[in-house]
């Protein structure tokens, strides 16, 4: 494996008799249910669904920014989704000319309509 964008590491001080589960279990949680959300977009979503999912979900962890920065290519994107290269390029087009997003470059996507783009993550 290997990471797409800027990590982090927690240090955790070991005492006698800490409990180490209410501080870790949040964070458990929470990548279980990103990883349970992907399996969701693959299996059952259209590819502009899946995509819209991607930019939504990126979006977030971002910070909510109508302007993020993709942390991958097309054809990686493409490799997360389960779609191919020229898929995932089709599906950002089409959001393009449908007014939800609009392509600033390769890696940066200004989101236009945020609600749209959430409703077709559905």
């Amino acid at each position: 494996a290997e990471a797409i964008n800027s990590t982090g590491v927690r240090v955790f001080r070991l005492t006698a008799g800490a409990d180490m589960s209410h501080q870790l279990l949040p964070l458990a949680l929470k990548g279980l249910t990103r990883a349970q959300e992907h399996l969701l977009v693959l299996g059952r979503q259209s590819a502009i669904e899946r995509v819209a999912a991607f930019l939504v979900d990126i979006a977030e962890r971002q910070g909510g920014l109508r302007q993020v920065e993709l942390p991958m290519s097309r054809m990686d994107i493409g490799d997360y989704l389960g779609l191919t290269i020229e898929t995932v390029s089709r599906v950002f087009t089409r959001l393009k000319d449908k007014g939800v997003i609009r392509l600033l470059n390769l890696r940066s996507v200004e989101i236009v309509k945020h609600d749209a783009l959430h409703n077709m993550s559905e």
